[in-house]
Formats: C-alpha cells, sequence, structure tokens
C-alpha cells in the first residue's frame, strides 16, 4: 500500500512540473498582435470642378464662317455674253473703268473691275484701254485716279477722251453680302445701249 503511495505521489508532482515548463514556454514565447486593416482612402476624381476646385471651361461658340465673293466666277459669263453681242464691230476700242457702288454698304469695287480686265484681256473683239491711259484722261477732266462713273454721260465723256467707240458701264446694287451686276455696253457715238446683262454674284467654295 506504501508502495502504490509513493507512485502515485511521484505521477502528481511529475505531472505538475511538466505543466510548470509547458507555462513558463507559453509566458516566453511573444504574443502575435492580431492582424490589422489599414482604413481605406477614397480619392476623387482629378479634373472634375466639384474636386479639383476650377471653375469648369466654358466652350466658345465658333463664328459664322463669312463667305467671300468670287469675282471671276460672277463676271466671266456676263463678259462671255457681251462679246456674241450683235452689232458690235470687232477690233473697237472699250473704255473700261471702275464699277459704280449702288449697295446698301461698302464695296471693294477695284476687285470687281480687276475681274473683268482679266475676262477680256483674251479678247478678240475689243481692245480696252490701257490703264494708264485712262488715269491720264480722268486727270485731264479733273477727275481722281479712282473716280467711279457716277452717270452714264459721264462715262462717255470719258471715253470720248480717250478716244474708245464703246463704254462697258457696270453697276453693283441690292445688299453688299450678295448684290447683283448689271453691265450696259454703249456706243460713244450715239448712247445706245446695244447689250446688257446682270447676274447673282458667286460665293468661293
Amino acid at each position: 500500500m506504501k508502495k502504490y503511495l509513493i507512485v502515485a505521489l511521484a505521477t502528481l508532482a511529475l505531472s505538475g512540473c511538466i505543466s510548470t515548463q509547458q507555462e513558463q514556454q507559453e509566458q516566453q514565447q511573444p504574443q502575435t498582435p492580431p492582424p490589422t486593416t489599414a482604413p481605406i482612402t477614397t480619392v476623387p476624381p482629378i479634373g472634375t470642378p466639384e474636386t479639383s476646385g476650377q471653375p469648369p471651361v466654358e466652350t466658345i461658340p465658333q463664328p459664322p464662317k463669312l463667305q467671300s465673293i468670287d469675282w471671276s466666277a460672277t463676271v466671266q459669263p456676263l463678259v462671255a455674253k457681251m462679246l456674241k453681242a450683235d452689232g458690235v464691230q470687232s477690233g473697237s476700242v472699250l473704255l473700261l473703268d471702275n464699277v459704280k457702288n449702288s449697295t446698301n454698304g461698302s464695296l471693294q469695287t477695284g476687285k470687281i473691275t480687276d475681274a473683268m480686265h482679266t475676262a477680256l484681256a483674251s479678247n478678240n473683239t475689243f481692245t480696252v484701254v490701257p490703264a494708264s491711259q485712262l488715269a491720264s484722261a480722268k486727270q485731264a477732266m479733273g477727275l481722281s485716279a479712282d473716280d467711279n462713273l457716277v452717270s452714264r454721260s459721264k462715262a462717255i465723256a470719258l471715253a470720248r477722251q480717250v478716244n474708245a467707240q464703246y463704254v462697258l458701264y457696270s453697276d453693283a446694287s441690292g445688299n453688299v453680302k450678295s448684290p447683283t451686276l448689271d453691265m450696259q455696253l454703249m456706243t460713244v457715238q450715239t448712247g445706245e445701249i446695244v447689250w446688257s446683262g446682270s447676274g447673282a454674284v458667286q460665293n468661293q467654295q
């Protein structure tokens, strides 16, 4: 009986030592902290007026494109018809002066006159009075070089000064943005209108 008691006490003592060693090992081991989750930061979108602090960009409307007149395309058909007019004597001298502006605004008549000179440059019907001779005739009559022919009688008087047989009298009228060009071919001797024509202007494409 005493022998069993000694064995039991020894067993309890041994188990107590093992428990004490396990507790000491657990205390010596560092405790791992629980995992932490980083806070999620929401990044605002870049470039929006609400978050960037910049005022919204305003869209500037484009101004309407202004159409320019194609005087060459406007003049050539009229000149072609005039050169085929009945009763015109081939080889005659023709006076071509600045176009009269009768529109409701400012019109660069010099461009029309230049287009008419170009259209008549290679014709075989008329010999156009040179610009230098026309300027001298205007000076002799007390007119400025860029003076527009304001009347048919004035045009005929200038044509007689340069010994021309015909006068091409031209007038732009109506709305300055889309005028109508009128032409009249007159004889210097009698003032008779042997041909007349008109046409709306052509815009550049």
